[in-house]
């Protein structure tokens, strides 16, 4: 069955300071609720917008790293609809004069590269947020936390050309990846993207889903989605167009009301504000674009001569590409890239923990340093992996970590004088060998890694006990 995916994705602008049309603080996240309020943004009689001319730009930055067309002219409209969220009784949004139009995104699937083309990208102020004791379903009433409310969002909204929700998570995952070096969103503060996801099977009606706040509950909830609507289509059913609500503690999706149409929320031009001219806007948004993920990747490899693949991981993240290039100054890039990628990544990421976190933890100047003793051979591939752990979960000095807890590498000299003794306290191992039993060999290394207590390469230890071996016969 012909599946049709269209996403509207809601981006809270919450780099700026204040919020789209009052100046109440962004910084509510760890505040107590209604603290960050005013008149304009509490819908109280008289209260008059005034437009946040850094958000304008903010939303002009996205646009142009989206590719969409930036319109010359753009208007806010009021969209009238009661919900307790809402104090003024109506959203200030845009509708028909949007800030831009078109505009696409390249994944990469399975199958190759595919373009997700835009609609559009329009500008609004965020709602409250609803607080629920237990689910939407279960509570049995709601409160409301007015510090978001009146925050920028900007809505981007797909064509519907996405055809899985694996496809739909690859969309948000490299949206968010642009919007965060644009330095315009910080995706780990709560509400910073919501997505409203609209879906359809061939011969059913379109049901959109409701404000999903996660990648992973986007996935779930259309997964779940189509298999309930080809269920319903296979019984001879008649999928109804309606908006239902993802509900993530069961990983299914609950009706909540007959969908919406546009004429529904009766638009008209919001006669409190002007409209906006755009182009002194986007001259000074095109000075402030930075280098964009594509461009980073394809200079790192030349730069540093890196394989497309390790290039491709460090750009998925803006501050790990930086923790790479500090770290590439010093250290030979191949190496850097190998241990910040295939390592140090992966016990960040078991550990919940992100390289803006890292900066801090485990400072690049301290990476440079483990590598360093690494590459003089002063202490071994698992001593590196050990220090990295070790200084993630207690902190502390990369050396007197070395040091207390025994990781420095012993020195040939003495790692071949304890093979001879492994050899020579160890005959019958030895007339295994001999014998073509090779596993045996593990046996007398196995002799070295214990008098050692682990400090030895295993590797390396193998090689020189299996030449003595090779010697003997």
């Amino acid at each position: 069955m012909d599946v049709k995916i269209g996403l509207e994705v809601h981006v809270q602008l919450n780099k700026l300071k204040t919020k789209l049309f009052c100046s109440c603080s962004l910084d509510y996240h760890r505040d107590e609720p209604n603290t960050h309020v005013c008149p304009v943004c509490l819908g109280l009689p008289g209260a008059m917008p005034v437009l946040n001319e850094e958000a304008v730009k903010a939303a002009i930055k996205v646009a142009l790293a989206l590719n969409a067309e930036i319109q010359p002219v753009t208007i806010f409209d009021r969209k009238n609809y009661f919900y307790p969220d809402l104090p003024k009784g109506f959203q200030i949004s845009q509708y028909d004069m949007p800030l831009a139009k078109g505009g696409y995104v390249m994944i990469e699937t399975e199958n190759g590269e595919k373009r997700i083309d835009l609609k559009r990208i329009h500008m609004e102020e965020d709602p409250g947020k609803l607080v629920y004791k237990g689910s939407i379903t279960t509570a049995k009433y709601s409160l409301i936390d007015y510090n978001r409310s009146g925050a920028p969002l900007l809505e981007i909204v797909t064509e519907p050309v996405i055809s899985s929700p694996k496809e739909a998570r690859l969309f948000l995952n490299k949206l968010r990846i642009i919007l965060e070096y644009l330095d315009v969103f910080d995706s780990e503060l709560e509400g910073a993207m919501r997505v409203d996801a609209n879906i359809s099977i061939a011969g059913g009606g379109r049901v959109e889903i409701k404000n999903i706040s996660s990648f992973k509950g986007v996935e779930k909830a259309l997964t779940y989605e189509i298999t309930r609507q080809k269920n319903l289509l296979k019984r001879g059913m008649k999928v109804e167009r309606e908006t239902r609500h993802f509900d993530d503690a069961n990983n299914i999706t609950v009706s909540l009301r007959s969908k919406e149409e546009e004429q529904d929320y009766r638009y008209f031009p919001e006669p409190d504000l002007v409209p906006v001219y755009t182009s002194e806007f986007i001259e000074i948004a095109k000075a402030e674009l930075p280098e964009m993920p594509e461009e980073k990747r394809e200079r790192l490899m030349k730069e540093y001569g890196i394989s497309l693949e390790k290039a491709k991981i460090l750009v998925l993240d803006p501050k790990m590409a930086d923790y790479f290039e500090i770290v590439a100054k010093e250290i030979d890039p191949k190496v850097a890239a190998s241990w910040i990628v295939d390592v140090f990544r992966g016990e960040l990421n078991y550990r919940s923990m992100s390289f803006r976190e890292a900066f801090n933890i485990f400072k690049p100047e301290e990476f440079i340093k483990l590598l360093k003793l690494f590459l003089e051979e002063r202490i071994t591939e698992k001593g590196v992996v050990e220090v990295i752990r070790k200084k993630l979960d207690e902190g502390g000095d990369v050396e007197k970590i070395i040091e207390r807890e025994k990781l420095y590498a012993i020195p040939k000299s003495e790692i071949v004088r304890l093979c001879k003794e492994a050899i020579e306290k160890n005959p019958k191992a030895v007339e295994d060998y001999k014998s073509g039993k090779k596993q045996a060999a593990n046996f007398l290394v196995g002799y070295v890694m214990k008098a050692t207590r682990g400090r030895a390469d295993p590797a390396e230890t193998a090689k020189i006990i299996k030449e003595m071996l090779e010697n003997l016969t």
